[in-house]
């Protein structure tokens, strides 16, 4: 991984700042096997630590010390990849899998609003109707990551208009009918390939149906989506205290208990999420996770707020900042990234009603 880290740390600020180098992501990070991490062996796994997706969360951590940007490409083509690893469909499954782990076809998690409709937040915003076996699709999906234009697939749950139980379906760039927005205009993670997504009368033949019951599928696949989309604020908050423990050390001590606290709480929390996501109590137990992925936010926060303290004055100097910048731009996107964490309040405030 010493040759990935190093192409990271070289090109982290043209990544977060530019569309240059966006479409070397995916492929370096194939080429370093990531994208095979806590996939099983017989499917083109590598062995890891735990052979499940906590490696995969770790892994996304590992990268977002680097860049937030390349550990959002991770975890969009890991999320479609751990679809089709629970998904009944193995048929699609073994077609997709080789490609999606060697990194020449990319994989899009288009269930973000899928995740906030599971949770009462909002409706699905894509309708399918039925045509024989097969459906149509219409409807947007705002934003999507790892929309590598050169071909891609990518999952949304989807409502039938005759009010049937939402489904899991899947479109490819090569659909009729599927138009690719060029990239939003973000302020940080430029390198992402982030768009929208535009479904036109797109054919969805019965054989890319990923789940026919999406609200408990969704469910049970709700723990490694969340799981691994809080690698990034792990992996985030891991590099921020590391470079305020470094400068504090030469001459800003009174901050090392601060950082040595946050440090304890992030281990904690880190260790909270991996357990829960290993024995499953998070698939009956949704708000445990909310409440550590809000608690993981938080944590980045001070964690960025800590290094500015500890470097003070020199954060803002171009030539002296050593990447604070770009982690406080990294910074702004853990609480926004869908569910957001004032979409995860609410539904805390909406559970915490329900069960009084």
């Amino acid at each position: 991984m010493a040759a990935l880290h190093d192409w990271l740390a070289q090109n982290a600020d043209t990544l977060d700042q530019t569309e240059t180098l966006n479409d070397q992501v995916m492929p370096a990070l194939a080429a370093h096997g990531c994208f095979r991490a806590g996939v099983p062996l017989a499917l083109g796994g590598e062995p890891g630590v735990h052979n499940d997706v906590r490696d995969a969360i770790l892994g996304i951590a590992d990268v977002a010390r680097y860049s937030v940007t390349a550990a959002f490409v991770y975890w969009g083509q890991r999320s479609f990849i751990e679809y089709l690893l629970q998904s009944p469909n193995t048929a699609l499954r073994d077609r997709l899998l080789p490609s999606l782990l060697d990194g020449t076809l990319a994989g899009a998690t288009g269930l973000s609003n899928a995740m906030k409709f599971l949770s009462g937040m909002e409706p699905l915003s894509v309708q399918a109707k039925a045509d024989g076996d097969d459906w149509v699709l219409n409807g947007k999906l705002a934003w999507i990551t790892n929309l590598w234009p050169q071909r891609f697939v990518a999952a949304a749950a989807v409502a039938p208009v005759d009010g049937a139980t939402p489904l899991v379906a899947m479109f490819a760039s090569d659909d009729a009918g599927v138009q690719r927005s060029t990239n939003l205009p973000l302020i940080a993670l430029r390198g992402s390939h982030t768009a929208a997504i535009q479904l036109d009368n797109v054919k969805a033949p019965a054989d890319y149906i990923i789940a026919t019951q999406a609200p408990e599928w969704l469910a049970r696949v709700r723990p490694a989506f969340l799981g691994m989309q809080c690698g990034m604020s792990l992996g985030l908050a891991t590099a921020a205290l590391d470079k305020a423990a470094a400068v504090a050390a030469h001459g800003r001590g009174q901050l090392s208990d601060s950082i040595a606290n946050a440090r304890q709480a992030l281990a904690g929390v880190t260790q909270q999420l991996l357990d829960g996501v290993a024995d499953g109590r998070f698939v009956s137990a949704a708000p445990q996770m909310f409440k550590l992925r809000i608690a993981l936010a938080e944590l980045v926060q001070q964690a960025v707020t800590l290094e500015l303290q500890a470097k003070g004055g020199h954060a803002y100097l171009t030539q002296e900042e050593d990447g604070f910048a770009r982690r406080w731009r990294e910074s702004a996107f853990i609480p926004v990234i869908t569910p957001s964490i004032t979409q995860l309040q609410a539904a805390l405030a909406k559970h915490a009603a329900a069960t009084q």
